[in-house]
């Protein structure tokens, strides 16, 4: 099996659905999905569960090999739940689709799979891969690449998002994701991939993933906790002089400025427009 799709859930109701119509869509079957479910207690997330459950595991009656299971287990928190996922999980490549993000169309797991097969003969056996694409962010309407060149100061500034990745799961099995950090677990773990755990990064030019946002993540108490756990993960793994430079950087292309381009619906695309074509 090629890909193990993880759908974190607690209390979604209607989210959970459109999640899981967009990997319906699929026109490539070679997947299973995982929902692990946090104990939801509401009605709509309990009977969308249920209904899943009911189906024996078929996403389509006939139609494909996709297969559905559902865990309800209590976590402290969307990193532990994923870590529980990708324990369940028993394809080749693991994605995370949070409730509320969908792939971008039925398409993007044949795209992918193409990408993998055709960067398949220069991959050495024993090399593990994080092969990543764009999002389109719904709150700002945009379309959001993903920088094509994954070197340190990517690692330091830009990093593409969970949802738009897609993980060799050996090295998912190798390290969990880090629970002492509450909203950059997801970044750590990159990070490690890319200095110690010897993966290979490949840019597809696939848009992944219609990105909700707006989550606790982005909340104004969660930023500012960002940007602690920030310092702290780039101390890890980069050296000292080096984040000092890429800090001054940063203040010479005033990020705050760029930062509030990028968020703002208004100015969103031009500036991810100009983005696009820095990076071609």
């Amino acid at each position: 099996m090629t890909f193990s799709i993880i759908v974190v859930c607690l209390n979604a109701g209607d989210k959970l659905h459109e999640t899981m119509e967009s990997i319906r869509e699929q026109t490539e079957r070679d997947y299973e999905v995982i929902i692990k479910d946090g104990c939801s207690d509401d009605e709509v997330t309990r009977a969308c569960l249920s209904a899943y459950e009911s189906a024996a595991g078929e996403i389509r009656d006939g139609t494909g090999t996709g297969q559905i299971r559902v865990y309800r287990s209590g976590d402290t928190g969307i990193y532990d739940a994923m870590n529980q996922g990708v324990r369940c999980a028993r394809g080749e490549y693991v994605c995370f689709l949070n409730c509320g993000d969908r792939f971008y169309d039925g398409g993007v797991l044949r795209r992918v799979k193409e990408e993998i097969g055709r960067h398949g003969a220069d991959k050495a056996a024993d090399a593990r891969r994080i092969y990543y694409g764009n999002i389109f962010e719904c709150q700002t309407g945009t379309l959001v690449q993903s920088n094509p060149v994954i070197d340190d100061f990517a690692c330091y500034r830009n990093l593409p998002c969970h949802q738009a990745c897609f993980y060799d799961i050996g090295l998912l099995r190798e390290k969990a994701f880090d629970l002492s950090y509450k909203v950059r677990a997801d970044y750590e773990h990159f990070l490690w991939c890319y200095y110690r755990g010897g993966a290979e990064t490949v840019y597809m030019p696939v848009t992944v993933a219609l990105y909700e946002g707006g989550g606790f993540s982005e909340t104004g108490e969660s930023r500012k906790k960002s940007r602690r756990e920030h310092r702290e993960i780039v101390s890890r793994y980069m050296p000292a002089g080096k984040v000092r430079r890429y800090r001054f950087i940063m203040i010479l292309t005033l990020e705050p400025l760029r930062t509030w381009l990028s968020r703002n619906p208004a100015t969103a695309g031009i500036y991810q427009t100009i983005k696009r074509k820095l990076y071609q």
